[in-house]
């Protein structure tokens, strides 16, 4: 069976991206990041999913780039907006996608992977630059070119099957694939005990795209 890395934050993407690679026929090896995130409790939901929709392997790499600061997800003293807001958001982390492919893109490599899946969506997107089509096609072409597998032509593929779907589309799919959203966690700012804001934008995105898909919102929110 081939085999893939697959980014798995514990959202409702990644989790879809998850049931997306296995329902191809993919040996799924998920990697999470424990990366200085606030939000942290996230990991406990990718453990879920994992285990859930059954991944060969799941690392989470502890690698704290929250000492950049710059982003409401991971500075303390940067307060995660609650009202939509305009342009790139507070809670963009510098980088944050590119250096997780490319843990990804060494992982794939050691482990002989030709394909990587990351959750990145351009349509219902919170403003992010590195989760549009064209930063997946600029990585894609570095890769080609920073390994040894893509060098001798064994180049690994970048897979971003949601980048073009509404977070409706993304939920059906992902009832048909068999996720329980309900072990999903999506809010930039949950309680300790994981219940979701409902007031962030990924919460407002979520909630929205639970009503357009036009299915129960199993969400356990703060208000509940």
């Amino acid at each position: 069976m081939a085999q893939a890395v697959v980014l798995l934050s514990g959202g409702l993407d990644s989790a879809t991206l998850l049931a997306i690679a296995r329902d191809r026929g993919f040996s799924c090896y998920a990697l999470s990041f424990d990366y200085g995130q606030r939000h942290r409790i996230e990991l406990d939901a990718a453990r879920r999913v994992a285990n859930q929709l059954g991944a060969s392997e799941h690392r989470v790499v502890t690698l704290d780039i929250g000492w950049m600061g710059a982003s409401a997800l991971t500075d303390s003293t940067i307060a995660v907006p609650r009202a939509p807001t305009a342009g790139i958001p507070v809670t963009y982390v510098p980088a944050r996608n590119t250096i997780f492919l490319a843990i990804a893109l060494g992982w794939a490599e050691v482990l002989g992977a030709r394909d990587i899946f990351i959750g990145v969506n351009a349509l219902d997107y919170s403003g992010y630059p590195d989760c549009r089509p064209e930063f997946i096609e600029a990585f894609q072409l570095m890769a080609d070119r920073a390994t040894r597998e893509g060098v001798e032509g064994r180049g690994c593929r970048i897979n971003a099957p949601l980048v073009a779907m509404t977070k409706a589309e993304i939920i059906q799919t992902g009832l048909r694939l068999g996720v329980d959203y309900g072990l999903t966690l999506s809010c930039y700012a949950p309680d300790a005990a994981g219940r979701a804001c409902q007031e962030c934008d990924s919460c407002r995105l979520r909630t929205q795209a639970f009503a357009a898909a036009g299915v129960p919102d199993p969400t356990l929110y703060q208000t509940s």
